[in-house]
């Protein structure tokens, strides 16, 4: 396994939609899938898309560290989940109800913003072997969903932001924390 380069905000490869994985059991998909796992852990990211490792597939992988599971919401969230891939999604909001939340990317290192997101959502895809999955989420898993699930369409979080008064240096942001609006 290998750490991958990760594209940075300006980087062409961010602003194309990505093409689908043909070839799932691919030998070439399998280690890109444990490549990009392993670039996202060693980051610190819970997802990761193709296009961010300079690859422009359909394609990303995430994880939803237990701890963290529950933010952004007032009910219980689901569990967490061990990192895995999701190629060739398909993503549905369940509702019209959207959550302003803060994110960041590793591709536009050090920086974060309230990002409004659909507070529930079905996602459809393949799992790494090529077996069909579909499953609910809400919380950091539906945000994680939504946001790599828009790399793969050449969209940036910033291109989805409301208020530019609520993006900041990671620093700046920890030292006054501001509160998000209802």
């Amino acid at each position: 396994m290998a750490i991958l380069k990760i594209a940075r905000m300006g980087h062409p490869v961010l602003l194309q939609e990505a093409l689908p994985v043909e070839d799932v059991a691919a030998p070439e998909i399998q280690r890109l899938i444990d490549d990009m796992i392993e670039t996202m852990l060693d980051a610190g990211g819970v997802g990761l898309a193709a296009p961010q490792v300079h690859v422009p597939l359909r394609l990303f992988v995430f994880h939803v560290p237990a701890a963290r599971a529950a933010e952004g919401e007032d009910q219980p969230a689901d569990e967490g989940l061990a990192p895995q891939a999701l190629i060739n999604p398909v993503i549905t909001p369940i509702g019209t109800d959207r959550r302003l939340g803060w994110e960041g990317c590793l591709s536009i290192p050090g920086l974060r913003a309230a990002v409004p997101r659909f507070a529930q959502i079905t996602y459809s895809g393949l799992d790494r072997t090529g077996a069909p999955l579909e499953r609910n989420a809400i919380g950091l898993h539906a945000v994680v969903i939504q946001h790599e699930y828009d790399h793969l369409d050449g969209v940036l979080y910033p291109m989805r932001m409301r208020d530019f008064s609520l993006m900041g240096f990671n620093e700046e942001l920890a030292r006054f924390q501001p509160v998000l609006p209802q």
